[in-house]
């Protein structure tokens, strides 16, 4: 069921949005060589624990994962590009890491998602990330009343199609409220014009992700963690949206 939230709710989200972004910021900036994906989970929960929120990924369990996700941070490193399943690994130079974090905060959730290179960058990893961001801003350019949930997904697939990316609809951005995952659905492409009239109220996670040279995943062993058929690297950008009267609302901003 779709919802919308009154301007007064979405102002209540403005906090966990705020908290969120913070979190994500502190990792982006501690993710260094030698650290341990365990040290930047373990960073994340002290944060919950000190802000008096509430991991939306500790006892999170959807069909297709194989058990209950156990940790509050989805870190992705090279070739996993979603739902990477923190593990003992100290990160290297070069390494493509990204940080996937939703948390609730008064009962209100935002979701958001951000990758950093660690140490020396490599042209073709920086405009992997380059493009998510890129199609990120581009959809939510589209996030406005009277315009179509199509014309958000089909601004994320021309702006990936036209850097040269092929584009998986398996997993995409959704609603966000009162839960992590609610509906609409938001594809990562689509047909401009078509599909639902976005209304004010309406909040959603967009989250372009991408892979170097395919868009065809497989499943861990772990369970979890969705790696590239191929072993190409990925990148995944991701904010929590407010549509409203006026400009949309990033409440994931950073900075």
């Amino acid at each position: 069921m779709i919802e919308l939230r009154t301007p007064a709710e979405i102002e209540a989200m403005r906090p966990a949005g705020r908290f969120v972004a913070s979190v994500l910021e502190r990792l982006a900036a501690e993710a260094a060589v030698g650290v341990n994906l365990l040290e930047l989970d373990r960073i994340a929960h002290d944060m919950i624990r000190e802000r008096g929120a509430e991991s939306c990924y500790i006892d999170y369990h959807p069909s297709f994962g194989a058990s209950p996700f156990g940790k509050v941070l989805c870190t992705s490193v090279n070739d996993a590009v979603l739902h990477g399943l923190p593990h003992d690994y100290a990160l290297q130079d070069g390494d493509v890491v990204s940080l996937d974090f939703a948390a609730s905060v008064d009962g209100w959730v935002a979701d958001s998602a951000v990758t950093v290179i660690v140490g020396t960058p490599r042209p073709q990893d920086e405009k992997l990330i380059e493009t998510t961001q890129r199609a990120l801003e581009a959809a939510i350019a589209q996030a406005r009343p009277g315009f179509k949930l199509g014309d958000v997904s089909a601004a994320i697939g021309d702006v990936c199609r036209a850097a040269g990316y092929s584009v998986n609809l398996e997993f995409g951005g959704h609603g966000v409220g009162r839960t992590m995952h609610g509906d609409p659905h938001v594809a990562n492409d689509g047909r401009p014009h078509r599909g639902l009239k976005l209304r004010p109220g309406l909040v959603i996670a967009i989250e372009p992700w991408l892979l170097e040279t395919t868009d065809r995943i497989f499943t861990d062993p772990d369970g979890w963690t969705l790696r590239s058929q191929d072993g190409s690297r990925g990148a995944h950008s991701e904010h929590t949206v407010a549509i409203t009267e006026g400009d949309p609302i990033v409440l994931t901003a950073r900075g």
